[in-house]
């Protein structure tokens, strides 16, 4: 990978790792934060990233793509300590 994409990886990780800490504290702190809340969260965002006529650019695709991954990971993980139903 050439050194003008490295600025992307960079900025994903970045940004994963600061949305998965904020989820994590919000689920820590929150009592009333129920996994259906960070469902529909990721619901809207799955809206705007299908809302993109004028173009975001790849800075904010990079944002918004990192952003629903980590949402993405959260709900699995939290879903995963459920018991079955």
């Amino acid at each position: 990978m050439g050194i003008s994409e490295e600025w992307r990886d960079k900025k994903y990780n970045e940004i994963f790792e600061q949305e998965t800490r904020g989820l994590i504290r919000r689920r820590e702190f929150d009592k009333n934060c129920k996994i259906e809340d960070i469902k529909a969260t990721l619901k809207d965002l799955y809206i705007f990233e299908g809302a993109d006529q004028d173009g975001r650019g790849s800075l904010q695709d990079t944002i918004l793509a990192a952003t629903i991954a980590a949402y993405e990971q959260f709900i699995a993980n939290w879903a995963s300590e459920l018991p079955d139903t």
